[in-house]
């Protein structure tokens, strides 16, 4: 059995070495970012210091400046979507100023910044665990309602769906309480762990970008991030710990056929001297979408939004507080193994209020200090003939805190806190549970050695949870998780990457306490509150490549969980469903994903992408359920100026490892088009973009959907966007 003392003392000691550095000779980087085609300078480019994590944006003259920066030899990377991006190796000395200036162009593929990760800036090359970002000018093509929808198509992601208006991401084949959604680095507080039929509501086309980590990321975000944390991110400029005067903003429209879509949305941000105010909103609609056997009823939906806040950034610390509602409805698809229902609509709301501080080298040998808070009240309703049945009632009040070490020599490293304090009640004809309050609360510690071609990385995290519900007996759940990891420079932009991870995970409200039936999960449920916490290791390895005409990825994984939580249908029904019983056994989940984008010319590049994961019970030996099958892309981009045609080809195989009572999914093959045309300049940046999807009108169906054989996928339809961004 593995001993969590080995990962517990070195991130002891490390702590302690950190704790007693003092303060080095600093120096500055600086430099400009311009446009390549005339010279021009980029403003509102992200520039990152890599090896510090510390990130700033270019001024209105494309410069850009890094001071108190400790004595050594730094990546710099300079980024601006859809541009390209280029790094640069700057040697900084005592009192001196390393420089180094950039000249940006269009380019098919880029370098992604993420922060969720690690929970510091940084390119997702560099990251220790495997993680993608997507950009809000490639998700505004997609206009989306729900993040399942926007992201389906992303290495490792499928969609699960009770309809387009319930879909929620699935990552490398985790569902549920075991994959993790985050709104700025903060939980959501929906429901849509809990059951199919609830959805993630986001309008994509209003996101900033939206980062995914998969596999285990128990470690910073705790007990249900054990398959990964999909983070969508809106305000992410005002979460910088420096000012943006003058005024920035967004405006974004959408239009399209094969489900009646039309949306628009937009926001701004004025900055006046050390303050900035910033508001958006906007509105996303789609009709019952059409398939090529028919319209599937009832699948419409419905999203609104609007937030507002104000941020200040001073010489040493800065903050920002917000408040968001969003609002909507959508339609459950009429199905035969819900006859008798009548049409079922989800009428939905939710109030958030954010609080995000942070204060600059508070004390000796530490670099930063941040605390996010975030109180979020998410109600729904289920509506049959106009009539609510059931209310829906979360209130979850969350909080962060994390202290970032000045980097000493080759240490560096960050340490914090976090839990949450929930509420939750549910009214009417499916009341399964109790009124049930729900607290965590973790604390966690990251280190690492930075050796030039070799890193390493440690990390530990020690978490409790309890429940109590009303009428029955409380349940407390204390683990640990911890992870070891290493980075290796192979050579000029290679490096090989591999982690192992011990995890724990907590039972879920629903898994506990259930009772009764769950059209949403199409089941009769019955919980176990005797169930004990899920322990699982895992193995992950990545091999990248990063040049001008060359970028590829292999990742691989393998996780086996002791006394993992599943639902195991029995050969009984009971009011019209199948009876199924929370059980607990051993599991694992392994697989693979690859990608590789080569230029064939200056104007032509080739993308290629496969992903695969393979999840069973081990005792008995049984697949689990809704494991997405093999996908293929490929596809081409071809650019000329400012205009990229992208077509694709998307190819999934059949799904024959079958759970009980699970329905078999044929292979299929979509063929996609997508033409975008981008306009840059100083302070304003263009994109107009005709996609057209599932041009053949292929009968396609989603294995992960629990009504796909009621509901196959949309058929053929063209959606155009356009959207302009002022900075």
């Amino acid at each position: 059995m593995f001993d969590r003392r080995w990962i517990r003392l070195p991130i002891l000691a490390l702590l302690l070495v950190a704790a007693g550095s003092a303060a080095e000779s600093q120096g500055t980087v600086s430099g400009k970012v311009s446009l390549e085609v005339n010279g021009d300078p980029v403003h509102g480019a992200t520039v990152l210091l890599v090896q510090l994590g510390r990130k700033t944006t270019t001024d209105d003259q494309g410069r850009y400046e890094f001071r108190g920066v400790p004595a050594g030899r730094y990546t710099v990377l300079a980024h601006m979507h859809p541009l390209s991006d280029q790094r640069q190796t700057v040697a900084v000395a005592p009192n001196e100023t390393g420089s180094a200036d950039f000249r940006l162009t269009l380019a098919a593929v880029r370098e992604e910044i993420t922060v969720t990760a690690s929970g510091r800036e940084e390119s997702t090359f560099d990251a220790f665990q495997t993680v993608s970002s997507t950009h809000g000018l490639d998700l505004a093509p997609r206009a989306a309602a729900s993040l399942g929808e926007a992201l389906e198509h992303e290495p490792g992601i499928a969609k699960r769906s009770f309809g387009p208006g319930t879909s929620r991401p699935v990552v490398r084949g985790f569902d549920g309480d075991r994959v993790l959604i985050l709104q700025d680095g903060m939980p959501t507080g929906t429901l849509s762990a809990q059951s199919g039929d609830h959805g993630e509501p986001f309008d994509a086309s209003n996101l900033d970008s939206v980062e995914v980590v998969r596999g285990p990321a128990t470690l910073l975000y705790g007990t249900n991030a054990i398959g990964g944390v999909v983070n969508a991110i809106t305000d992410h400029h005002l979460m910088h710990e420096h000012a943006h005067p003058g005024t920035r903003g967004f405006l974004n429209g959408s239009g399209g056929s094969a489900n009646a879509l039309g949306g628009a949305n937009g926001g701004f941000d004025v900055g006046i001297g050390k303050w900035t105010l910033t508001g958006r909103g906007g509105g996303l609609r789609t009709g019952d979408y059409s398939t090529p056997i028919g319209t599937v009823p009832n699948s419409h939906t419905r999203i609104e939004h609007s937030s507002g806040g104000v941020a200040r950034h001073g010489q040493r610390g800065f903050f920002y507080v917000g408040y968001g509602i969003s609002r909507g409805r959508y339609g459950i698809p009429e199905i035969q193994a819900l006859d008798g229902e009548g049409p079922i609509d989800e009428d939905w709301r939710l109030h958030n209020v954010r609080f995000s501080g942070g204060m600059k080298t508070p004390a000796a040998g530490l670099d930063l200090v941040t605390l996010n808070l975030n109180y979020s009240d998410w109600r729904h309703k289920e509506i049959v003939e106009e009539q609510p049945k059931t209310r829906f009632f979360n209130k979850v009040f969350s909080y962060r805190g994390v202290v970032q070490q000045r980097r000493k020599g080759i240490l560096s490293g960050s340490f914090g806190f976090s839990g949450v304090r929930r509420s939750y009640d549910v009214k009417g004809e499916e009341a399964l549970t109790p009124a049930v309050d729900q607290t965590s609360f973790g604390a966690f510690a990251v280190e690492e050695l930075n050796l030039e071609r070799v890193r390493f990385q440690l990390g530990g995290r020690v978490e409790t949870n309890r429940y109590s519900p009303a009428g029955l007996r409380e349940r407390r759940f204390t683990g640990f998780s911890g992870s070891a990891g290493s980075s290796v420079r192979l050579w000029n932009g290679g490096a090989l990457v591999g982690s192992y991870t011990n995890s724990y995970r907590a039972p879920a409200l629903e898994e506990l306490y259930n009772l009764g039936p769950h059209p949403g999960n199409l089941a009769y449920e019955v919980g176990d509150p005797d169930l004990f916490r899920e322990r699982s290791d895992g193995v992950d390895l990545s091999l990248r490549h990063a040049a001008q005409r060359v970028r590829a990825e292999a990742n691989f994984f393998h996780y086996r969980s002791r006394d993992y939580v599943y639902m195991a249908r029995m050969n009984v029904i009971q009011d019209g469903f199948v009876v199924a019983h929370y059980q607990q056994g051993d599991a694992r989940y392994q697989g693979a994903e690859a990608r590789l984008d080569v230029s064939l010319r200056n104007d032509l590049w080739l993308n290629l992408g496969v992903d695969s994961v393979r999840a069973e019970l081990r005792n008995p030996v049984l697949p689990l359920p809704r494991i997405p099958p093999v996908r293929g892309r490929i596809g081409f981009d071809a650019r000329y100026k400012g205009l990229s045609v992208r077509p694709e080809l998307v190819l999934a195989g059949a799904q024959e490892r079958l759970y009980t009572n699970e329905t078999r999914t044929a292979g299929y093959g979509v063929m996609n088009l997508l033409a975008t045309y981008t306009i840059v300049q100083p302070h304003v940046l263009h994109s107009i973009s005709a996609n057209l999807f599932n041009a053949g009108d292929n009968l396609y169906r989603n294995h992960v959907s629990l009504i796909k054989q009621w509901a196959p996928e949309i058929g053929r339809g063209i959606r155009f966007s356009y959207s302009v961004r002022f900075f």
